[in-house]
């Protein structure tokens, strides 16, 4: 039975990234025991996992993402594919915030969430991968979407499909691009005073006021 992150080793994984900012996360839960099979030949094993809910813009669960955890949680569990979705997860994702007129969108839950550290009051999706990214649904009230991009050609991709559909359905598309592979990445190794001014001179000007917080540790 999989129970709230609070105390728990998701949330011992989450900070080990760096993340901080962990209250009001519904769609992420914590799994003490849950199965693992390489393949379908292999045996069952059992090992604690993060669960994500995945959601269509209404709140519905689509899909679930799950990141199998050491038992200490401090990494991932040593097993061949540590991450793994099921469900419908096409044009859905893992979110974080109400829906509203601007919303940041990326690829890694952990890439997605390290924004929360220095703009905690923006709406968040986390898509899990990049084509998942680029076939992101649009919320009808949805007027600039944030695009995290990760520092490979698939994130490239990405940002260049959504580019063009924002465009074609009148929304503004920013592009946040990190300094190093992607923005939890900044947060871990260059802290939140860095991440700050990366991302300050990307945003929309009324959008520094509105989501940009002051760094307080």
């Amino acid at each position: 039975m999989s129970r709230p992150i609070a105390g728990t080793l998701a949330e011992t994984w989450l900070r080990h990234r760096d993340l901080t900012r962990l209250t009001d996360l519904p769609s992420l839960r914590l799994h003490p025991d849950c199965y693992y099979r390489a393949n379908a030949d292999s045996p069952t094993e059992t090992w604690p996992a993060m669960i994500a809910a995945v959601t269509d813009l209404n709140g519905a669960l689509t899909g679930v993402h799950r990141t199998w955890l050491a038992r200490d949680g401090k990494g991932k569990a040593p097993v061949a594919m540590p991450r793994r979705a099921m469900g419908d997860l096409l044009g859905h994702a893992v979110r974080s915030g109400a829906v509203s007129d601007v919303l940041a969108a990326g690829e890694g839950i952990e890439t997605v969430l390290s924004l929360r550290e220095v703009m905690p009051d923006l709406p968040l999706a986390a898509c899990l991968s990049s084509a998942h990214l680029a076939a992101m649904a649009f919320s009808p009230t949805l007027r600039r979407l944030y695009v995290l991009r990760d520092d490979d050609p698939a994130g490239d991709h990405a940002v260049t499909t959504l580019q063009a559909r924002t465009q074609e359905a009148g929304i503004d598309c920013l592009v946040l691009s990190p300094r190093l592979a992607d923005f939890n990445d900044d947060l871990r190794y260059l802290g939140r005073g860095a991440m700050r001014a990366i991302l300050h001179p990307q945003l929309a000007p009324q959008d520094v006021a509105r989501f940009l917080h002051p760094v307080t540790h």
